[in-house]
């Protein structure tokens, strides 16, 4: 998978046949010029469409080249993710070992993961309200396992907050901002799944989250810190336009850029979708025993600092 695999492409207002030549991806509408894309600069695919009729060279080389497919249902929501089976030489030496991880190391990792969420949600209360609302104090005692339940405690604080409605809660099937939430998590889940594919782990041998019907339990660990970069697009969508905001193609390539803002850390600019890939390296590390929990890094110490 090439470094330089960032594009996201979202295929939600026309129909369009995609098709796969020399190493492009060809895009065929009717009425327009043919448009073509590396496939390895392609971190995502989203088929969000009826009318898009894609052929089985796009979806196979797209996995050759370690991207995510993403499929909508009727209703425009995210409802089916496709991940590369193997994209790391050293994957199934890296799978054995991640299958033996130890419940206390597991639980560590958790607790890093869950600080690491809060202390996110902070960092935004506190740039979007000039208030944390209490947070860095439950992020501070976020035990083993999160064994306290900080995770829950901190959300009944943050989510009134963050939209300036005491009676907002996070509901899936709720009609107002819980729409643009599901559709920009189910984007982050993407984007998780498919850097935690690229440093060898397997997406459903989870940390915490766990379970028959869910392949994707390790990018749901993961992806808990940098759904934060989401909760802050829709807040700026929802300030100009209120809860009822249409998802249409324009919001959600509002949704969707925010995997393309730069980031700084420790002098660093990166785009998010980078800083993710080296999330996941570094969960791959604790996970696999190379490095001690002490030293993984999910996010970052100093918040949201925009480049």
């Amino acid at each position: 998978m090439g470094s330089g695999a960032e594009r996201i492409l979202d295929f939600s207002s026309d129909g369009a046949y995609l098709s796969v030549r020399y190493g492009q991806l060809i895009v065929k509408r009717d009425g327009m010029t043919d448009l073509s894309t590396p496939l390895a600069e392609i971190a995502a695919l989203i088929l969000a469409n009826a009318r898009v009729t894609c052929t089985q060279s796009v979806l196979s080389g797209l996995m050759a080249e370690g991207a995510a497919v993403l499929v909508c249902d009727d209703s425009m929501l995210p409802n089916g993710l496709m991940l590369p089976l193997s994209a790391n030489t050293l994957q199934t030496e890296r799978m054995i070992a991640q299958a033996s991880v130890t419940e206390p190391r597991k639980k560590r990792i958790w607790q890093s993961i869950v600080r690491a969420k809060i202390m996110a949600q902070a960092s935004l209360l506190q740039i979007r309200i000039g208030d944390d609302g209490g947070l860095l104090t439950i992020a501070a005692g976020v035990r083993s396992g999160d064994a306290g339940n900080a995770e829950a405690h901190a959300a009944q604080r943050y989510w009134p907050r963050l939209f300036g409605d005491s009676n907002f809660r996070r509901r899936r099937d709720a009609p107002d901002q819980n729409r643009l939430l599901n559709y920009g998590y189910a984007v982050i889940r993407a984007a998780v799944g498919r850097a935690i594919c690229a440093n060898g782990l397997h997406p459903s041998l989870g940390v915490c989250h766990h379970g028959r019907s869910n392949p994707y339990c390790l990018a749901d660990d993961l992806m808990e810190p940098w759904r934060v970069m989401i909760d802050d697009a829709v807040a700026e969508i929802v300030g100009q336009h209120g809860p009822g905001v249409e998802l249409d193609a324009h919001t959600k390539q509002q949704i969707i850029g925010v995997l393309h803002d730069r980031l700084t850390h420790e002098g660093e600019s990166r785009t998010v979708i980078d800083w993710i890939g080296r999330s996941a390296a570094s969960l791959g590390r604790a996970m696999c025993g190379n490095d001690d929990v002490s030293k993984l890094r999910v996010f970052f110490p100093d918040g949201l600092v925009r480049s």
